[in-house]
């Protein structure tokens, strides 16, 4: 299960590096996002992963789920959107301002299309 995770966690930081270097800005929207769900499912993982176990401590159970990096990974949820909706909105004005889409502002040279 752990390798399983590491792998996702991987993967998903890869995609989003690999995204986040593209030209145009909707590549890197989806990269920024992919990204904060590579460290969204890290957090998650650093729970220990453990199946059918509450996360509340009592004194009769002997095992629990640690309640930390839920509460953290909802937070970062929340967040994530929120940072997501704005550097939407601004990459829509870039656009709307400098009728392109690439991230320096200028279109490529060439006719070469990323």
């Amino acid at each position: 299960m752990e390798y399983l995770v590491a792998t996702a966690v991987g993967t998903l930081t890869a995609v989003g590096i690999y995204m986040i270097l593209r030209g145009r800005t909707f590549p890197v929207v989806l990269g920024t996002a992919l990204l904060s769900y590579a460290v969204n499912v890290l957090l998650f993982s650093m729970g220990r992963l453990v199946i059918d176990r509450p996360p509340i401590l009592l004194l009769e159970l002997e095992h629990y789920t640690d309640p930390l990096p839920q509460a953290l990974v909802l937070t970062a949820i929340v967040i994530s959107f929120g940072m997501t909706a704005l550097v939407v909105v601004l990459a829509l004005r870039a656009y709307l301002e400098s009728g392109s889409d690439h991230v320096d502002g200028e279109a490529a040279e060439g006719g070469n299309r990323e």
